[in-house]
C-alpha cells in the first residue's frame, strides 16, 4: 500500500495504545483514537498533561516506547528516515507555537513559502514567486512584503507566514501546537478566523493542541482531554465542553467560566 492509497471507510490516522516515557515519568500512556479526513481533533489539558508530548510523537518529533501510528493504513513508526522526511514535506505539516521555530529567519517571506514548494519539486522561479505571492495574500500579508524578512514582521504576521509556508503544498494532515499562544487577544481572533476558513476550504485534517477551550470550541470537531499523560475524556467538542463527565474536565470548564 502506498501513501496515496486510502478509502472512505478508513481513517486518515489511526493511533493505538501510544505510550511515551521519560525515565520513570509518563509523557503519555495508552492513547488511542482515529482521525478521519477533514476532521479537526483538539487536545486540551493543563501544562504537563501530556498533550505536547503526544503531538510530538504523532508528528515523528519524539520516539515512542509502545503503540502504533498508522497513516492511510501504513505504520509511520516503521518508516525509514527518508520516508518520514518526505511525508513531512508533502502530506504533513507542523505549525509551531513560536513561529520562529517554523520559519527561516534569514530568508524572505516569499522564500520561506517557496522553499516548501521547491522541496516537492517546483523549479520554475516565476511560478514559485507567483504561488508565494498568492499565499501571502491568503494569509493577509501584503504582496509588497514578499521580499521582507520574517524579523521585520509582527508576531501575528510571522504566525500567518508560518501557516502559508506549511499549507502551500496542500498537506492532508496538519499538526498545530498552540498556534495562537502568546498573541494578543485581537490578533488571536483574527488568526483563528483565518485558520477556520483555511481548514474548511482545504478540507484539512488537523490535530491541534491548545490550553484555550475557546480555541478548541471554535476549531475542533472532537476533543480529547488529557491529565497526567492519560486521556480522561473524549467526545464531540460541544458535548465535552457543555456536559463534561470527568471531574477534571468539569474543573477546566468551570475555571474558564469563572474568568
Amino acid at each position: 500500500m502506498t501513501l496515496h492509497d486510502t478509502t472512505l471507510d478508513q481513517p486518515l490516522l489511526r493511533v493505538t495504545d501510544l505510550t511515551k516515557r521519560y525515565g520513570d515519568r509518563i509523557g503519555c500512556a495508552d492513547v488511542s483514537f482515529d482521525l478521519w479526513p477533514g476532521e479537526v481533533l483538539g487536545i486540551v489539558g493543563e501544562s504537563g498533561s501530556g498533550k505536547s508530548t503526544l503531538l510530538g510523537c504523532l508528528a515523528g518529533h519524539l520516539a515512542t516506547d509502545e503503540g502504533s501510528i498508522q497513516y492511510k493504513g501504513r505504520d509511520t513508526l516503521a518508516m525509514t528516515e527518508p520516508e518520514r522526511r518526505l511525508l513531512s514535506r508533502t502530506e504533513w505539516a507542523f505549525v509551531h507555537q513560536n513561529p520562529r521555530d517554523g520559519l527561516r529567519l534569514g530568508v524572505s517571506a516569499g522564500g520561506n513559502v517557496g522553499e516548501r514548494l521547491m522541496a516537492v519539486g517546483a523549479r520554475n522561479y516565476a511560478d514559485i514567486r507567483e504561488t508565494a505571492t498568492d499565499w501571502l495574500g491568503r494569509v493577509e500579508i501584503a504582496a509588497e512584503r514578499i521580499d521582507d524578512r520574517p524579523r521585520q514582521f509582527s508576531g501575528g504576521m510571522q504566525q500567518r507566514l508560518q501557516i502559508a509556508r506549511n499549507l502551500v503544498t496542500s498537506p492532508k494532515l496538519v499538526f498545530m501546537d498552540e498556534p495562537t499562544g502568546g498573541l494578543d487577544v485581537s490578533v488571536q481572533a483574527r488568526l483563528l478566523d483565518l485558520l477556520r476558513g483555511l481548514v474548511r476550504d482545504m478540507g484539512l485534517s488537523v490535530v491541534i493542541v491548545t490550553h484555550d477551550l475557546a480555541v478548541a470550541r471554535l476549531l475542533a470537531d472532537r476533543l480529547m482531554v488529557m491529565k497526567d499523560g492519560h486521556v480522561i475524556e473524549h467526545g464531540l467538542t460541544d458535548q465535552v465542553l457543555d456536559d463534561p463527565q470527568a471531574a477534571y474536565t468539569q474543573l477546566l470548564v468551570s475555571s474558564v467560566l469563572q474568568v
